[in-house]
């Protein structure tokens, strides 16, 4: 059967197309059933891949016999590894903002605070549209059965039509509101005209999913972390975890290969030093669950110093059944009563094999480029300097690599391209520049290049007061320690 040039198959044979790596993929139509009219449509798929974004599915619908018409767009790639919470604040009168591009996929919720509005994913699915278009086709919806509101429950039916008139002063920038978007998935986005300078009006944010998210995406979720009660088996598999863990020697690289060399000089300053960079004698072992498979596989976890920075805490998972490897590193001790910004002036490749540890609630900024990163972009990642200019690179083009399309005016894809130039070119080191990385915890640290820090004079640290807005985020302002500092000192009077 021939339609339109192309070719009718059945749903199997699309599904086995797009489940493939063909770039090529050419466009399937089926044969399906209209919903309005109950006569036979064409739905017709496309695979493909907005360059530096992702691999997406999209699908449209038509009816030749009424008329009726969608579309929805599908992610074909991975999830994310954290969540994403975009906020843009509308003026009134201002049209431009309403045109920009919104991708948000099938798990994405959007809300208007001014107006207590939200659409759950399941009202308006995966779509590629603009913020006048998603808001237009949720007043479409909603004036769809007024009709028969009116009927059955007239109050009602009132009430929703003077909430229209609110949501169409939205929709036409009549009057001023906060578009708010926010997918546990990490898929989804919304369009920085001004990238890859900040958006005064856009505030983009990355989250831990919570373990209700995680189960709503597929996830394999600890009952217990939901609030379910476990089994009787699993029960007592956990009942005795300390029984299970176990120490293990770390090597001839630990503290054990550290004493042997302090044994055999006599200099306390080379102990010291040998120590300082020394780890733990052993590396806790202790039994665990494959966050891919579900397999039992096990963690190891030391405590170590890094010299001139603070004690860290080093883990890591192996599944020996499915290959998946996770490390993670987190700071150890209290919380620093201030800020810390580290600067860094890059000269030469010395510079750039620096060991660099940055937090996710660290921030990266770069003078020259006048480039800005809001603490959370990146996550935490151990890297060096030249790793960390990759992987913003790498993280623009994810994040703003939709804008690379052909909806962009020839304008902003130089701007985009003359940008990303700038940004290679830091790697190339034809001029000094400077990165900044600002942490409000002070878990960030840049490595020396000399073996005294004090001689390094290309990197500076500097400790501020954190402000109470800094505070809030961090959670620090709401966090009561009056109870365990009485029991401190009770222990302590003792």
């Amino acid at each position: 059967m021939e339609h339109s040039g192309e070719k009718m198959v059945d749903v199997r044979s699309v599904v086995e197309a797009v489940s493939t790596d063909n770039e090529n993929a050419p466009l399937y139509q089926v044969e399906s059933l209209c919903m309005r009219c109950t006569q036979n449509g064409t739905t017709r798929f496309l695979f493909t891949e907005i360059p530096h974004f992702r691999k997406i599915l999209l699908s449209a619908f038509e009816c030749p016999h009424c008329g009726e018409r969608n579309n929805e767009v599908q992610f074909a790639g991975e999830l994310q590894p954290r969540g994403c919470f975009y906020s843009l604040h509308f003026s009134a009168g201002d049209q431009k903002m309403l045109n920009r591009q919104v991708v948000k996929s099938e798990s994405a919720t959007v809300k208007i605070p001014e107006l207590d509005f939200e659409i759950p994913p399941e009202a308006q699915r995966g779509s590629l549209s603009t913020v006048e278009g998603i808001l237009t086709k949720s007043v479409d919806d909603l004036q769809a059965l007024q009709e028969e509101r009116k009927k059955v429950d007239s109050q009602t039916a009132e009430a929703i039509d003077q909430f229209l008139l609110k949501l169409k002063a939205c929709a036409t920038g009549e009057s001023s509101f906060t578009f708010n978007l926010d997918d546990p998935a990490g898929n989804s986005f919304i369009e920085n005209p001004f990238a890859p300078t900040p958006d005064p009006s856009l505030t983009i944010k990355f989250y831990k999913r919570s373990p209700e998210q995680q189960a709503a995406l597929g996830y394999l979720v600890d009952p217990s972390q939901l609030g379910e009660s476990c089994d009787e088996e699993s029960i007592e598999e956990i009942k005795n975890p300390s029984d299970q863990m176990k120490g293990e020697p770390h090597g001839s690289i630990g503290a054990a290969g550290g004493h042997r060399a302090i044994a055999q000089v006599n200099s306390a300053e080379i102990a010291e030093n040998l120590f300082r960079y020394s780890t733990p004698e052993e590396v806790m072992t202790f039994p665990s669950t494959c966050g891919a498979c579900a397999a039992r596989c096990e963690t190891r976890m030391f405590v170590t110093n890094i010299p001139y920075f603070q004690e860290v805490i080093v883990m890591a998972s192996s599944c020996d059944a499915c290959g998946y490897r996770n490390s993670e590193l987190k700071p150890g001790g209290r919380i620093p009563d201030k800020g810390k910004k580290i600067n860094v002036c890059v000269k030469n490749v010395n510079d750039l094999s620096r060991d660099v540890i940055k937090s996710d609630t660290a921030g990266v900024r770069i003078p020259e480029l006048e480039l800005e990163l809001a603490s959370g972009t990146l996550g935490g990642v151990v890297t060096t300097i030249e790793g960390l200019i990759t992987k913003i690179c790498e993280n623009l083009e994810r994040v703003h690599g939709f804008t690379f399309g052909d909806s962009l005016d020839d304008s902003k894809r130089s701007k985009w391209q003359d940008f990303r130039v700038r940004l290679n070119k830091l790697l190339s080191l034809n001029e000094p520049w400077t990165l900044i990385i600002d942490d409000a915890l002070a878990n960030s640290f840049v490595a020396p290049t000399t073996d005294d820090i004090k001689d390094d004079h290309q990197l500076t640290f500097e400790e501020y007061e954190r402000s109470w807005e800094q505070n809030e985020e961090l959670g620090l302002n709401d966090m009561d320690t009056s109870s365990a500092d009485a029991a401190y000192n009770t222990i302590d009077g003792l």
